[in-house]
């Protein structure tokens, strides 16, 4: 047996421990990402989307490469690992990985320059803080412009870091209660 001291990395994660915390992180794999689609000098964005952008299957732009934008969607699915603040975007490019447009196209180009300005970011487990179960939820109240169904999204949280999330489109659409139903 062998005493490798610390860890540094496992499986692409990025591993910072001290007497306090471990800090989890991806920075390498999101720099090479960067540099594979020619963002790695790019002009950072302060949000990876912007605001109140619907996206559509047909938005009446012209078809985009659609073999470069799956590279960009996996790789931006692969980063949500430790990186929860894109995994809204990410899920929500991740629908439209076949026919693509320019517009999709430009929105993950958008999330790549968002990444360009949070390479420090990650998930932080600190020692000693209170161990309290928090979760926090949000839906977008039929945000898909195509079937009019929602997507919900959730994170939960013991003690510092957090240890769940997911950001999912849900399999159906609610009737209104105010609605009547004719049998």
């Amino acid at each position: 047996m062998t005493d490798l001291r610390l860890l540094h990395h496992f499986l692409g994660l990025g591993v910072i421990q001290a007497e306090s915390y471990i800090f989890l992180h991806q920075k390498k794999y999101a720099r090479t990402l960067l540099d594979k689609f020619g963002f790695k000098d790019c002009k950072a964005v302060a949000t990876p989307l912007a605001m109140n952008e619907k996206l559509s299957k047909k938005d009446g732009s012209e078809q985009a490469d659609e073999k470069v934008y799956r590279q960009i969607v996996g790789s931006l699915l692969y980063l949500t690992t430790t990186r929860l603040d894109i995994m809204f975007a990410a899920s929500l490019l991740a629908r439209y990985m076949h026919g693509p447009t320019r517009k999709h196209m430009g929105t993950a180009k958008r999330v790549l320059r968002y990444i360009q300005g949070t390479l420090d970011y990650g998930i932080a487990y600190e020692k000693g803080k209170e161990a309290m179960l928090v979760g926090y939820c949000d839906s977008d109240w039929s945000g898909c412009e195509d079937d009019m169904r929602s997507t919900s999204g959730y994170a939960f949280h013991l003690g510092s870091g957090v240890f769940s999330w997911a950001s999912v489109k849900q399999s159906s659409v609610a009737l209104s209660t105010a609605e009547d139903i004719l049998v």
